[in-house]
């Protein structure tokens, strides 16, 4: 037996619409998923969704289920929270996270997905892959008790590495963002706050997310002599300007990167499976409802996207909701 779903594609840089797609009838390892709730991230998605991905980059920057190529036609995303409907009897009935699309319905590998535990609800799921890269950021990272640390950045991974430092013992946290509005976040996340011109230095680590030269600058400014900055934003297709003059060299500071397509070194011995399930088992905590900012159907994301990519709709983690006749 066949099934039908839709899906939303990016036509061209954009531009996006919704399109009817037929599923096949699932395999003996594999599950039908129905979308309960999927989301946008607001730095990777909306880049993709104007096309911003440079050539050099198609491949890297493939999610897991993507069909189409950049810049467009695409169908892109990895934010998707449903429950197995056909499948095996130990997931059947589970509420599951997918590194997948925006569609109604999918079929997948039964591997592909991973139960959310029933301590996290579905809607807060949505926040997994985001989260996940914030582990990720923090096995790079590897803080240490009584760290001075600043996030520069209050988007969505940045507030997410906040958020997970908060529970760090004798960690000093303060999110530093230009918009001031970001400190009722701060405050629901239980970390300290200041713009970029009031921020604290002195820091022994600068997680660095705001994808701005300025952001970056700042995050060396910030640093303790020999301190680190953990560079986690994505530019796409800009060129960035470092200021590598003045005391960089005589302060021994250190900038270094760090990205979710990767198990942290790190942490040699354990999988993008258990990356994802320390994430899920974090997601308990219900002040990261916080990064969740706005929502709206599946049928608006051809209107939202476009917004959400011209500041017009501000958004940390924008979710998207399906309705059950999907």
């Amino acid at each position: 037996m066949k099934h039908t779903g839709r899906a939303f594609w990016i036509d061209s840089p954009g531009r996006g619409g919704i399109r009817d797609v037929t599923l096949p009838a699932p395999g003996e390892d594999e599950v039908l998923v129905r979308t309960l709730f999927s989301g946008v991230s607001r730095g990777t998605e909306t880049l993709v969704f104007r096309g911003g991905v440079p050539v050099s980059q198609h491949t890297a920057m493939r999610a897991p289920f993507q069909e189409g190529d950049f810049p467009g036609p695409v169908k892109y995303g990895y934010l998707n929270v449903g429950v197995v409907e056909e499948g095996p009897e130990a997931l059947k009935g589970r509420t599951v996270f997918c590194l997948y699309p925006h569609q109604t319905r999918y079929v997948v590998p039964a591997t592909a997905v991973t139960p959310v535990p029933d301590t996290v609800p579905a809607e807060r799921a949505v926040l997994a892959g985001t989260v996940e890269t914030a582990v990720n950021a923090l096995w790079d990272a590897a803080p240490l008790v009584g760290d001075r640390i600043a996030v520069v950045g209050g988007g969505m991974v940045g507030c997410s590495v906040a958020a997970l430092l908060a529970r760090f013992p004798g960690v000093r946290v303060q999110l530093v963002d230009a918009d001031p509005s970001r400190a009722k976040i701060a405050e629901a996340l239980g970390v300290g706050f200041a713009t970029p011109e009031d921020a604290d230095g002195d820091r022994d680590l600068v997680v660095h997310a705001s994808a701005t030269e300025q952001g970056l600058a700042r995050s060396l400014e910030l640093l303790t002599a020999e301190g680190t900055v953990l560079e986690l934003s994505w530019y796409g297709d800009r060129q960035v300007s470092l200021p590598l003059g003045e005391a960089f060299h005589s302060r021994r500071l250190v900038i270094r990167s760090s990205q979710v397509g990767t198990v942290s070194p790190a942490r040699p011995n354990r999988t993008y499976a258990d990356r994802l399930a320390v994430a899920l088992d974090l997601l308990a905590d219900p002040a990261l409802d916080a990064l969740i900012t706005g929502e709206s159907p599946f049928e608006d994301l051809p209107d939202v996207l476009p917004r959400l990519v011209s500041g017009e709709v501000p958004a940390l983690c924008h979710r998207v909701r399906y309705d059950e006749s999907d």
